[in-house]
Order: structure tokens, then C-alpha cells, then sequence
């Protein structure tokens, strides 16, 4: 629903099912900031390359409190060809 506001706004397309969770994930309220990242690394695969190919992605999520998620799922969307990125959170965890 926030990625939507933001491209109702910008008058920017919203893709929701570019990229997906690959894997079950254990919760990561009680975790360290590196079992975080081990717990989601390899979590996510981009399913629609062709479509974000040569784009410049703006991700967003809700909460930022270690960057884990937001960064596994960076690292996918990345890894296809000629994509840029840019992130933004409405709050952040301390």
C-alpha cells in the first residue's frame, strides 16, 4: 500500500511481483544483526527480470531495523543488468 501511494504520487508504475521469497525464513525479532543477514541471505529471486531490466528501482519497505531484508532484496534486484537502486523506509527501528 505504500509502494502505491508513492507511484500514485510520482505518477511512476508500481511492480509488486518482480521479486519473491525463495525460502522460509525464520523470525528475526530475537536475532543479531549478522544472524539476520545469514538468516536472508539468498532469501529472494528477482521472477521478472525483463521487466525491471535497465530501470532505476526504487524499493521500498516499512520499518528499517538491521537493513537485512532490505538489502538481501537489493542484492537480487541487482544482480540483473543495467539496474540502478535507490531505498526508502517510512520508519526506522532503534
Amino acid at each position: 500500500m505504500i509502494a502505491e501511494g508513492v507511484g500514485d504520487v510520482l505518477k511512476l508504475p508500481v511492480y509488486t511481483n518482480v521479486v519473491k521469497l525463495t525460502r522460509f525464513t525464520q523470525t528475526q525479532t530475537q536475532k543479531t544483526r549478522e544472524e539476520r543477514m545469514e538468516n536472508m541471505q539468498g532469501a529472494f529471486e528477482v521472477t521478472e527480470a525483463a521487466i525491471i531490466s535497465g530501470k532505476h528501482i526504487l524499493l521500498i519497505d516499512d520499518v528499517l531495523t538491521t537493513g537485512a531484508t532490505l538489502e538481501a532484496c537489493a542484492l537480487s534486484l541487482l544482480a540483473v543488468q543495467n539496474v540502478s537502486l535507490s531505498i526508502a523506509t517510512i520508519g526506522i527501528a532503534v
